[in-house]
């Protein structure tokens, strides 16, 4: 692959093609590890088809999910802001959330693309409010399939706490198929229906969250019976490996009916995680997993690809985050926005490889938050990384750089308090 210097002399040439409003499909895996893929450099699971959009784009070696869970990725990803601005800061769960979701007041890049025209649909996992008026059609969504808490069992499509969890629109609809598969079966019935209209496509897997089912395995859920949270399979790494491959496939699928349909030069594809992996997922060394605050937790595979727009085979190590999706793409559909925004406009770095703007990230989970400002990241128990030096977070270095915690430590406090002014936190 090309490195950045590369890949900005390259890109040159393609600034003026990109200027006319685009399809959009985002695909978001779940709980998928930075160490997973082939081209992230893992050797454990097979993703020719992910992989592929990554040798026909651009890779992110430095991209985030805003939060180390997914609730509050999602919100962030659906709003451009901070989820502590809207109240999710944690999970949304099954058991002790039920009244708890995305605020109607809350402007999401689906309400903005319909106003412009777009065609928009989501399908896979919503994970932003189980009562009626959080449902996804009232956030701009012309159509819906999937369901509204963390995880369902793969075939029955049960809820942890044992309630039917599939929906069409805003309707609880019982539906036979395995739901990796059924995410993409949806996704390639939309695409063929707006072969003539602009279209945003939400596609956001299941997998590769638990419960580890591959398609041929047994449903593990049913309506008041107990069940296993993580699914029966002892072995769980062969499972996770099928349930990869089925979402591989289906990336396949849709970048094939995309080509198919001659829409391929006008079809921008991002792929990434709502956070880092818990095991038998890989963060590629990184310390940390999801729910955490390290490396792990939040530093996730992302790909850009749009065939004729953005060079293929290119490879970024600029700092980026699921906040700057929702900027990203009301750029791409010429939108206006009139809401204030945390993330930023991706689009001059995928096609002609500009620097971004220096800025200071922050991340928060429970009881403990850190500020990232270039290579430097801080903890607020008083660690600090220099990631340039220290990918692996393994030596503190604030006894030799203090007053470069100290001016650290206050920007992340006053983040802190401005973040949750007025809002209520998540319990």
């Amino acid at each position: 692959m090309k490195n950045d210097k590369y890949c900005k002399d390259h890109r040159k040439r393609d600034l003026k093609k990109s200027h006319t409003s685009l399809n959009i499909i985002l695909i978001l895996a779940d709980d998928l590890g930075y160490g997973d893929l082939g081209c992230y450099g893992g050797l454990d699971l097979e993703t020719p088809n992910i992989d592929a959009l990554a040798d026909g784009g651009l890779k992110f070696t430095d991209f985030h999910s805003n939060a180390p869970v997914c609730s509050p990725t999602r919100a962030a990803v659906m709003t451009g802001r901070y989820q502590q601005r809207s109240g999710i800061e944690g999970v949304i769960t099954a058991k002790s959330h039920r009244n708890r979701g995305l605020g109607k007041d809350q402007t999401t890049i689906a309400q903005i693309l319909k106003q412009v025209g777009y065609a928009t649909a989501i399908y896979g996992k919503w994970h932003l409010g189980y009562h009626p008026r959080y449902n996804p059609c009232n956030f701009g969504f012309d159509e819906f399939r999937g369901f509204v808490s963390g995880n369902i069992d793969y075939h029955s499509h049960i809820d942890q706490v044992g309630e039917a969890d599939w929906w069409s629109n805003r309707n609880l609809k019982s539906e036979l198929g395995y739901t990796t598969d059924l995410i993409t079966q949806y996704g390639l019935y939309f695409i063929e229906n707006n072969v003539d209209t602009p279209f945003f496509l939400y596609l956001a897997h299941e997998c590769p969250h638990y419960p580890y089912q591959g398609r041929k395995d047994p449903a593990d859920r049913s309506i008041g019976n107990p069940y296993p949270i993580h699914g029966r399979r002892q072995n769980k790494k062969e499972a996770y490996k099928e349930m990869m491959e089925a979402m591989d496939e289906g990336v396949g699928a849709i970048v094939a009916k995309v080509k198919e349909l001659g829409l391929a030069s006008q079809t921008v594809f991002f792929f990434c995680s709502d956070n880092g992996p818990v095991s038998p997922g890989l963060t590629g060394g990184l310390r940390g997993q999801k729910g955490t605050i390290w490396e792990g937790g939040h530093r996730v595979p992302a790909i850009a690809c749009c065939p004729s727009i953005i060079p293929s085979g290119c490879v970024t190590s600029q700092t980026a985050t699921t906040l700057d999706l929702f900027p990203t793409f009301s750029h791409l559909a010429q939108a206006e926005v009139s809401v204030e925004l945390d993330g930023i406009n991706l689009w001059p770095l995928m096609v002609g490889g500009s620097a971004l703007p220096d800025r200071s990230l922050f991340w928060r989970f429970k009881n403990q938050s850190c500020i990232r400002q270039g290579d430097w990241k801080f903890i607020d128990d008083g660690q600090l990384f220099n990631l340039a030096d220290d990918l692996a977070e393994s030596t503190d270095i604030v006894n030799q750089y203090p007053a470069r915690a100290e001016d650290l430590e206050a920007e992340l406090s006053q983040w802190n308090r401005n973040v949750s002014k007025g809002i209520e936190r998540q319990t």
